[in-house]
């Protein structure tokens, strides 16, 4: 299984990861803190959005397989 560069923006910072891997175990590895509330995805707090516009909830997403390198940009919602 070959690994993928993801990038954290703004944080501007790079960790390798397999494909599938949790998004905030990857995050929290990378010593990047995404707020989280419900854990489900119901709540939103984990939003983050891809390099291609897609939105997804960090918490329930993995790492995708589909490219070697991706970039996820954290959003600041002052509320969570």
């Amino acid at each position: 299984m070959s690994k993928v560069a993801v990038k954290f923006m703004p944080n501007d910072v790079v960790i390798e990861a397999a494909p599938g891997e949790p998004m905030l175990e990857v995050a929290r590895r990378a010593g990047i803190m995404i707020p989280t509330g419900c854990l489900m995805g119901s709540c939103h707090a984990c939003e983050v959005e891809l390099d291609d516009g897609e939105s997804l909830c960090a918490c329930i997403a993995g790492i995708p397989g589909d490219r070697p390198e991706i970039t996820i940009h954290l959003f600041s919602d002052p509320v969570w």
